[in-house]
Parts: structure tokens; C-alpha cells; sequence
């Protein structure tokens, strides 16, 4: 596999990537997982200090241990090292890129070079009797991926990567102010009825998206699970036990599709693939998949989201206050 090749396009940012969600961070987990473990952390080198939300233990305290395990708190990336946890959120604009040799000088001031963060691994044993067993080097005791490892990029000017180095994932605040997986065993239909009833009034698709109700829901998968609902965006998130139920086996056929797809996948073929199952998000102007129907859009200060008249709002179109304003 040549250089950049692997673990590499999550994230990216606008209609093509967005921010990656449950299912991007599931697949990118389970790639980094096969070629991270069992690894030996060299360094880990910060480039963009901004980025780094911990300070305490030190980014040095990496080197020399071995990387144990590869998880996912929400959209949160954690690598287990040692008995630490360096764990990545990418944000809108994150980017993981894999290395399979040393990597060259960052080039330009931080700020100003995409390259906020890089890991760096020792090499493997060469031979049979090697950790993981290093291709053709007979046993020579010789080491094979020195250098080899992770670039963490953030392209464009607006930055929120965050970076932490923790004993317990717990500290980092996101993770521990996350709401239950709609993937876990325990989140059944009654889970998310419950939900829906203490969010009353809110919206549904804010409700869908806030981290602290529902761990690792974005803008494109809420746009996709209420399609699928055939509920508008704008509906109140208290409903009828019926339309609750319709709700959560939606949420899980959309989420467990898109792990389906992406099962196998380089990281690098991940945001392809998203935007490829996509239904309804990013879709603006395209006939409805399900009725032909011309999806529409709404526009906030910072976001947009899509769904279909005839499927989801009674072939009404929704108001965009943005637009209206706009117009005016």
C-alpha cells in the first residue's frame, strides 16, 4: 500500500464529507484497530497546539507503550495505549491519514499547515517470532514500520479538532456528557420512547442530534432516519407510542445499513460510501429515491438539512427563515 494510502477521507467538511458520524467512526475504528494493534508507540508529536485539549498526562507519557485497543465513545475515536487513552473528535474538518514509513518535516507554521497532530510507531520484530510477524525478514531480528503511523489533519480556517490525552475516557468532557448508543444492546424502542417523552416539544431533529441525548447522531443520519420515519423535521419529539416505534426501527435499519456498507472499508473509502447510501442529505434539487418527489432544503446560520415533502411533511414545503430573509 503506497504512502496515504489507508486511513484516510473521514471527515472533510460541506455535503460531500460533513462531520463523520456513528457509522464512519464504527468503520474507521475497526480499520485503525487492525493496524494499530498490538503496536508500539514510538511519539506523538503536536504540531497545532490549539488542538491539544489536555496537558496532563503529557503527550510524551505515550512513548514506549503499546496500543491495547481501538474504541468509539459516540463520534469520539479512542486508542487505548498503556494504560492511557489518546483520544481524537474530527470535528467537521478532521482527517486521518495512514503511513506506511517515516514521516517528512512538517512544512509551514502551525496555524497554518493542515497537520495538527502525528503518531509515530516503532517498528515490529522481523521474523516468525515477531509480535505480528514482519514480511520477509527471516528472522533477522531486524525491525519492519519503523516510522509508520497516523497523520490527524484539519483543513480550513475554522478550527475544532480536539486531541486528549487521559487516564479515563470519562474525563473528556464530551464523552462524559454523552447519551446513550442507539447501538448498544440496552437501547430498545422503550429507551427511545422514553427519550422522545422528556424532550416534549423540541423539534425531533434536534433532538436526534444532541450528543447529550443520543450519542453519535448527526446531521445527515437524522436527516436519513426521519426519511425513512416518513416524519417532518419539524415534528414535536413527544408522539404517539406508534410513531415511536416507527422511529427507532428506522433509526436502526439507517445506521445498520450504513455500517453494512462500510464493513471492510479503508477509512479512505469511507466518505465515498457515505455520500453514495445517502437518501435524502445533500440531495437538494434530486427526485425522492422512494416517491420522485423534488428534494428540499432548509438553511440555518451554519448548517442545512433535507428531507421530502410528499414522504415527510405532507407535500408541504417547510419554511426557511433564511431564505425568506433573503427574498425580502
Amino acid at each position: 500500500m503506497r504512502e496515504g494510502a489507508g486511513v484516510a477521507g473521514v471527515g472533510g467538511g460541506g455535503e460531500d464529507g460533513g462531520v463523520p458520524e456513528l457509522p464512519e467512526v464504527h468503520a474507521l475504528v475497526a480499520d485503525l484497530g487492525r493496524r494499530l494493534g498490538g503496536r508500539t508507540v514510538d511519539r506523538f508529536d503536536i504540531v497545532s497546539f490549539a488542538a491539544l485539549k489536555t496537558f496532563d498526562p503529557p503527550v510524551s507519557a505515550l512513548a514506549g507503550e503499546t496500543i491495547e485497543s481501538v474504541s468509539r465513545h459516540g463520534k469520539f475515536i479512542d486508542i487505548g495505549v498503556g494504560e492511557l487513552h489518546l483520544v481524537m473528535h474530527l470535528a467537521r474538518a478532521g482527517w486521518i491519514r495512514w503511513r506506511e514509513g517515516p514521516p517528512p518535516p512538517p512544512t509551514g507554521r502551525a496555524g497554518k499547515t493542515p497537520l495538527a497532530a502525528r503518531l509515530v510507531l516503532a517498528g515490529e520484530s522481523g521474523g516468525a517470532s515477531g509480535p505480528r510477524g514482519a514480511s520477509g525478514r527471516g528472522g533477522t531480528g531486524e525491525t519492519d514500520g519503523a516510522g509508520a503511523g497516523l497523520d490527524i489533519t484539519e483543513a480550513g480556517t475554522k478550527k475544532s479538532l480536539a486531541i486528549y490525552v487521559v487516564r479515563d475516557p470519562a474525563e473528556v468532557p464530551g464523552i462524559a456528557r454523552l447519551g446513550p448508543d442507539p447501538l448498544d444492546p440496552g437501547f430498545t424502542a422503550q429507551t427511545l420512547a422514553g427519550i422522545l417523552q422528556a424532550a416534549g416539544r423540541s423539534q425531533i431533529k434536534g433532538v436526534l442530534r444532541n450528543q447529550a441525548i443520543i450519542a453519535g447522531i448527526g446531521n445527515a443520519y437524522s436527516d436519513e432516519i426521519l426519511h425513512v420515519a416518513m416524519m417532518s423535521p419539524f415534528k414535536p419529539a413527544s408522539m404517539t407510542p406508534e410513531e415511536a416505534g416507527r422511529l427507532f426501527e428506522a433509526m436502526q435499519l439507517t445506521l445498520r445499513d450504513a455500517i453494512a456498507r462500510s464493513e471492510g472499508l479503508a477509512a479512505s473509502e469511507l466518505k465515498k460510501e457515505k455520500k453514495s447510501g445517502l437518501r435524502v442529505h445533500g440531495r437538494t434539487g434530486e427526485p425522492c429515491p422512494v416517491c420522485g418527489d423534488t428534494i428540499r432544503q432548509v438553511i440555518y446560520s451554519d448548517s442545512t438539512f433535507q428531507y421530502c415533502p410528499t414522504c415527510q411533511t405532507g407535500g408541504k414545503p417547510l419554511a426557511d427563515r433564511v431564505l425568506s430573509r433573503l427574498l425580502k
